[in-house]
C-alpha cells in the first residue's frame, strides 16, 4: 500500500507537467504552485475531516495508539489505518489536481485553494463513503435497483467522474480566457510545450499502475489481470487517438490518459481485449467531446478535464457493466443497470456540489482574476515571478504588449458595436 501511495503521489507531478505544457509560458509557474499547494491542503483536509467522514476513523489519539490501529477483516495489522489514509489521500488530492487544468490561466489562487480543501475534505469523502466507505445505504439501494453493487475498482466514477463534473461549473462560471473566442468564433491558443506535456502524460501513465493495481490494498488481492488490462486500455487509447486525430501529439498523449481513466472501474473484470476496446472508445469520446465542448458549446476548458475525466470517467463506470459481463469475456458478477444508476448519481452529486461551491465563492470572494492580471499572466500577477526569469527578453515584453493591445482593441470594438 505504501508503494502504491508513492506511485500515485508521483502522479501529481504528472498533473503538474501536463498543465505546464498545456498553458502559456506566463502561467507555468502558477500551474506548478497550484498542484503542490492543493496537495498540501488536501492532506490536512482529508486527515482531519475527509477520512473520518469516509471510513469513520479518526486520528485524534496519541501517536502510539494510531500507530497500532488497523484491521483487514478480523486480522490485526498495526499501522494499516495510517497507511490506508496515505493511499486514499492520493485519490482525494487528485480532485483539485483534475480541476486545476480546466480553470487554468484565469482563476484566482486562494479561492481555488479553498475550493480544493472543501472538495478533498467534505464533498469527495461523502461520495467515497457511499461507494467504498462506511455509508452502506447507497450500495444497498443500488443493489435493490440493479441487482448488484456499484462496481468501481479503482475510481473511474469515484475519482475521475466526480473530479471532471465538479470542474464543469467552475469552468462555465469563470468564462473563457481573453481572446479564446472572438465574435463567437473560436481562436486557438496553442500549447506552450509538447515535450513537457508528454512528460506529464508519461508520469501519469506509469503512476497509474499504482492507482489501479494497488487498489487491491493487500498482497492477497493483487491481480495481474488489473495490470495487463490497464496496459491494454492505455494502448487502445493511444492507437485510437493516433487514427482519429491524424497523428496529433497532444491528442495521442491525452488519449493514453483517456484509456487509463476508462479502465479504472472494470480493470479487475475485463478481458485484456475488452480493455483495449474500452480504452479506445474512451479516447474517441475524449477527442470528440473536447471538440464539441470547446468549438460548439464555446466552453474554454484548457486541458479538457470535463470530457477527459468527467465524461470518460462516466464511460468507464458504464463500460464495467458492459465489458465486465461474461458475454463479452469478462469475469461477470456485475450489473449494467447498477453501473448506469451509480454513474448518473455521481454526475448529479458532483455537478450540483460544484455549482454550489463555486457560486458561493464567486459571490463572496470572486474566482476570476482581473483582465489586467490575466494579460500579464498568473506567474507575475499572483506569484511575482516568471517560470523563466532569465528569459525576460524583448520578445516576451513585445508579446505582453501585443496581448494588451489586442485586449484594448477588443474592448474598443465592443463599445463601437
Amino acid at each position: 500500500m505504501f508503494l502504491g501511495a508513492v506511485m500515485i503521489f508521483a502522479m501529481h507531478a504528472g498533473f503538474a507537467f501536463l498543465e505546464v505544457g498545456s498553458v502559456r509560458k506566463k502561467n507555468q509557474a502558477n500551474a506548478l504552485v497550484k498542484i503542490l499547494t492543493d496537495w498540501s491542503v488536501s492532506t490536512l483536509a482529508y486527515f482531519i475531516i475527509g477520512f473520518p467522514i469516509a471510513y469513520g476513523i479518526s486520528f485524534f489519539k496519541s501517536a502510539d495508539k494510531i500507530a497500532s490501529m488497523g484491521f483487514i477483516g478480523q486480522t490485526s495489522i498495526p499501522g494499516f489505518d495510517l497507511m490506508h489514509f496515505f493511499f486514499l489521500l492520493t485519490f482525494a488530492a487528485a480532485i483539485p489536481a483534475i480541476i486545476s487544468g480546466g480553470i487554468a490561466e484565469r482563476a484566482k489562487f486562494w479561492p481555488q485553494v479553498i475550493a480544493g480543501g472543501i472538495f478533498a475534505g467534505i464533498i469527495y469523502p461523502l461520495f467515497e463513503s457511499m461507494v467504498w466507505g462506511q455509508n452502506a445505504w447507497f450500495q444497498d439501494f443500488i443493489t435493490y435497483l440493479g441487482g448488484n453493487t456499484l462496481h468501481d475498482y479503482a475510481g473511474s466514477i469515484v475519482v475521475h467522474s466526480i473530479g471532471g463534473w465538479l470542474a464543469l461549473p467552475a469552468i462555465i462560471i469563470l468564462g473563457p480566457r481573453i481572446g479564446r473566442y472572438n465574435k463567437n468564433k473560436s481562436v486557438s491558443i496553442p500549447v506552450s510545450n509538447i515535450p513537457v506535456l508528454g512528460l506529464g502524460s508519461w508520469i501519469l501513465a506509469i503512476g497509474w499502475f499504482g492507482f489501479n493495481v494497488m487498489s487491491a490494498q493487500n498482497f492477497a488481492n493483487i491481480s495481474s489481470l488489473v495490470a495487463i488490462n490497464s496496459l491494454f486500455a492505455m494502448v487502445g487509447g493511444v492507437l485510437a487517438a493516433l487514427v482519429i486525430s491524424k497523428n496529433d501529439p497532444t491528442a495521442i498523449y491525452n488519449g493514453a490518459l483517456a484509456g487509463l481513466i476508462a479502465v479504472c472501474s472494470g480493470s479487475d473484470l475485463f478481458h485484456p481485449l475488452g480493455a483495449l476496446v474500452v480504452g479506445g472508445i474512451g479516447s474517441l469520446i475524449f477527442i470528440k467531446m473536447f471538440t464539441f465542448e470547446t468549438e460548439f458549446l464555446k466552453i474554454d476548458d484548457v486541458l479538457g478535464v470535463w470530457p477527459l475525466h468527467g465524461v470518460v470517467g462516466s464511460w468507464g463506470g458504464i463500460a464495467a457493466g458492459i465489458f465486465g459481463s461474461r458475454l463479452l469475456g469478462g469475469t461477470g458478477n456485475v450489473s449494467f443497470v447498477s453501473q448506469l444508476i451509480g454513474t448518473l448519481a455521481a454526475i448529479l452529486f458532483a455537478g450540483i456540489s460544484g455549482l454550489l461551491v463555486y457560486k458561493v465563492l464567486d459571490k463572496t470572494m470572486g474566482i476570476r482574476i482581473t483582465k489586467e492580471q490575466e494579460l500579464l499572466g498568473c506567474d507575475e500577477a499572483i506569484h511575482h515571478t516568471s517560470a523563466y526569469p532569465e528569459e525576460e527578453s524583448i520578445e516576451t515584453d513585445n508579446q505582453k504588449k501585443l496581448d494588451y493591445l489586442y485586449f484594448q482593441l477588443n474592448e474598443l470594438s465592443k463599445k463601437i458595436v
